[in-house]
């Protein structure tokens, strides 16, 4: 069933983007006058189609379900000798260079405007996400050796406010991008317990590379997220229960060394096993201490050996939900649709001059791999991220690459600079360079895709 749900959640992801790309191109050939021949869904041969309209426009699915297409009248493609007068007026290449460019750019704007409209639902509706408070970190950490501290909870960064985790996540990312370091302005708890103190920090970046971004790079700068107190919950038959333990039990250190917090705790249990541990625990007021042995048992999917002593300890972080009013919400999915486009551009630019490996590059299947999570974790992500790959398709098709939109735009831009269309050998030439640059990248994403279908199997 996982896979049927995984497929399920790729298919109508790819089907809602190419569909909304599409019908940016045909909206607008048809504001311009254009007359559209064929709306397809999927590529290849046509399996099934209806005609509907003044036009008489065929609306077809086709066998491969990997993108889709308008065809227009157009006279690169099409013997035009029994069209009439009045058709041939509405043929593509006989409109003006500025509706030219107005069809072919409204596929990716439609991807954009789509992004935008997701993301200002989901501000709208509000997202439960963890408040940026810190844990401690290690003190060899570039967290640490900056000046921040267990407890803080970041406010902004270069002055831009931030309320969750997310968006601390995404400013510092940008700014790894952009090789510059961070000045977090941070709420730190006052020692004799009234209030907050105000403070800022200087966070450098260059410890992290571009390339680090695919994995945790906060964690490598030492920032990760508070968690509750050692705080024990329900206890099941096993070690912890024949040790004596109860609900509510707070662990404040094992073998003597201070316990952080839950987190901390599950790991040291978890490096454990069979391992003797001595508890110091408060139950109410009154401090107590227990000895427990985590039984052995072996991890699902790894086969390692782990500790376990049959409790619950809640690590859930402090959570936040920020929701907006509608003009707020556009703004704000605007801003996160334009960020998220211009970083993607600067990876692709990083890419092209090897400072960003080209293991970032993915295809298919790990889309529909990330179709599938978010699926099954809930509608709010898998709606986030349809909006990432709306951004990514629309990017990508603006692209200078001669099969997609953007290399036609090229094109255009070249009519307006010289007067005169591209001649159309330089038009051969181009489209079979264009072909042979995006087989390549094909082939660089199904390897990847096979690479991590590997890695993770």
């Amino acid at each position: 069933m996982t896979l049927l749900h995984t497929l399920i959640a790729f298919f109508v992801a790819l089907g809602t983007l190419v569909v909304v790309h599409e019908l940016g191109h045909y909206l607008v050939a048809r504001w311009c006058g254009v007359k559209v021949l064929r709306f397809s869904v999927g590529m290849g041969r046509v399996i099934w189609s209806r005609r509907f309209g003044r036009d008489q426009t065929e609306w077809a699915l086709s066998i491969l379900p990997l993108g889709g297409y308008v065809k227009m009248l157009d006279a690169r493609e099409q013997d035009l000798q029994d069209i009439s007068e009045a058709n041939l007026k509405r043929e593509f290449t006989r409109q003006s260079v500025w509706r030219r460019i107005a069809i072919v750019a409204a596929g990716p704007i439609a991807n954009f405007l789509l992004a935008i409209l997701l993301f200002a639902g989901l501000y709208m509706h509000g997202v439960p996400e963890p408040v940026p408070v810190l844990r401690a970190a290690a003190t060899q950490s570039v967290a640490h050796q900056s000046g921040l501290r267990a407890g803080d909870r970041i406010t902004a960064i270069n002055g831009a406010p931030v309320h969750v985790w997310s968006e601390v996540r995404w400013k510092l990312m940008q700014l790894v991008l952009e090789k510059a370091d961070a000045r977090l302005d941070v709420e730190r708890p006052n020692p004799n317990g009234s209030g907050k103190l105000l403070n800022t920090v200087s966070l450098p970046l260059g410890s992290i590379a571009a390339d680090d971004l695919e994995g945790d790079f906060l964690a490598k700068l030492g920032l990760s997220l508070a968690r509750p107190p050692a705080v024990l919950g329900k206890i099941m038959d096993g070690p912890a229960k024949t040790a004596g333990l109860q609900t509510g039990d707070r662990i404040t250190a094992i073998d003597g060394a201070p316990v952080q917090d839950g987190l901390a705790f599950v790991e040291t249990v978890r490096e454990s096993a069979g391992k003797p541990l001595t508890l110091e625990a408060v139950r109410g007021n009154a401090p107590f201490t227990v000895r427990v042995t985590p039984e052995s048992v072996e991890e699902e999917g790894s086969g390692k050996r782990i500790g376990r002593i049959k409790v619950e300890v809640p690590l859930a972080p402090e959570m936040a939900t920020v929701s907006d009013d509608l003009f707020t919400a556009l703004a704000k999915g605007a801003r996160r649709t334009w960020d998220t486009s211009v970083m993607s551009i600067k990876m692709i630019g990083k890419m092209v001059i090897g400072q960003v490996s080209l293991k970032n590059i993915t295809g298919p299947i790990t889309i529909a791999d990330y179709a599938g999570q978010t699926a099954r974790v809930g509608l709010v992500s898998y709606l986030s991220f349809l909006a990432f790959i709306s951004i990514s398709l629309g990017v990508m098709n603006l692209l200078p690459i001669p099969v997609l939109d953007g290399g036609h735009l090229l094109y255009y831009a070249l009519e307006i600079l010289t007067g005169r269309p591209v001649s159309e050998r330089f038009g051969e030439i181009a489209q079979r360079a264009g072909l042979g640059i995006l087989m390549a990248l094909m082939l660089v994403a199904a390897f990847n895709d096979i690479v991590r279908l590997m890695f993770q199997g």
